[in-house]
């Protein structure tokens, strides 16, 4: 039972890679839309909101279908990505890259938005009136302010990537060695004669990884509140 194959430690190394890059790619992206969000007002700003909050309420198969039209190797942008640059996510386990970072962008841009609305505005314009450029008050007030808001949104994006199975299933299949993640060699465990030991194992790995990912989200949080109140 304790004995983990060379194709689940596959599975389980293949999950923390895409989890890592998806969470990297989408972090500044994510930064930035938490920014805009929370410092501007402009027309469609709630649509914009419900946009990125879109993945968490469309069923996941839908949005990994919408990626496979988009990214497939003859979507309206993977076509031109394979032909003109040799990208291809489809099939690849750069394409569950990217359907994990769809799918964690809404739980990674919230608490970062919630972290720069939290902060003083004085503290800024004060940055302001003593000549710092906009580009320079961010970096230097907002934020290393906002930091534990990111860190946490980081963390709860990294927990949903790891997890994650119906939009990463439907843009890029099942395929061990390329695209087979925790969740979905747990899915082709359990159909198999004799796999519930093995989809046991990657259970208890998945419970540990996501509630490990959870109390250190929390802690960030707590984090945050605690910075923001000068404690």
């Amino acid at each position: 039972m304790l004995e983990i194959s060379p194709t689940e430690w596959t599975a389980i190394l293949l999950s923390l890679r895409v989890a890592v890059i998806a969470t990297l790619v989408a972090t500044p992206f994510g930064i930035a839309l938490a920014w805009l969000l929370a410092r501007r007002d402009f027309w469609g700003k709630s649509v914009l909101d419900a946009i990125v909050h879109l993945p968490l309420v469309l069923p996941p198969v839908v949005t990994g279908y919408l990626l496979l039209l988009t990214f497939g190797k003859r979507g309206m942008v993977g076509a031109w990505l394979a032909d003109h640059l040799g990208i291809v996510f489809a099939f690849r386990w750069t394409g569950a890259a990217l359907a994990c970072g769809v799918m964690s962008f809404p739980l990674l841009v919230r608490p970062i938005r919630l972290s720069i609305e939290a902060i003083d505005r004085r503290l800024e314009q004060a940055a302001e009136t003593l000549g710092a450029a906009p580009w320079r008050v961010f970096a230097t007030v907002t934020l290393p302010l906002a930091l534990p808001g990111v860190l946490a949104g980081m963390v709860l994006g990294f927990a949903k990537a790891i997890g994650e199975f119906g939009a990463t299933i439907t843009f890029v299949s099942n395929i061990p060695g390329e695209t087979q993640t925790i969740s979905s060699a747990i899915y082709s465990l359990i159909q198999t004669p004799e796999g519930d030991s093995a989809a046991g194992r990657l259970v208890i790995i998945s419970v540990v990884i996501a509630m490990s990912a959870l109390v250190a989200a929390e802690w960030f949080a707590r984090r945050a509140t605690a910075r923001l109140h000068g404690h």
